[in-house]
């Protein structure tokens, strides 16, 4: 990959190439929820109500431009968009898997009971039957 000045890009350690595709404060939450099945945009706002409607349309097009989702657009009255993981994205599912894991046992750590501090979902085996 070509930087500004036409010079290959340079990396100091591998890290900076998987968090140049996947860091930020929502991408990797977008991901966890696409692993779940595809979603329409505004499953994912629903699903994800502190981030703008601007923000996520960015973060789904550099993800889209990145090989890490699919958009299928359907010709149909009113528009329908959905988005999945590519098989690509899929090549993420054991790093997402490992950053929840971490994220359970800061939590632990700094709040005792996760139940406290997480919310009721698929995610963080807290859900309701």
């Amino acid at each position: 990959m070509a930087n500004e000045g036409g010079e290959q890009k340079k990396y100091r350690v591998t890290v900076e190439a998987t968090l140049e595709v996947i860091g930020g404060k929502w991408k990797c939450v977008i991901l966890c929820h696409l692993t779940t099945g595809t979603k329409r945009t505004s499953d994912l706002k629903r699903l994800m109500p502190g981030i703008t409607q601007k923000m996520l349309i960015q973060q789904l097009r550099e993800l889209e431009e990145d090989g890490i989702v699919t958009r299928n657009v359907y010709n149909q009255v009113p528009p329908k968009v959905e988005y999945e993981l590519s098989p690509y994205g899929w090549s993420l599912q054991s790093v997402l898997d490992s950053l929840c894991d971490w994220g359970e046992k800061h939590i632990i750590k700094e709040y005792g009971d996760k139940s406290a501090v997480l919310e009721d979902n698929i995610f963080n085996g807290l859900e309701k039957v």
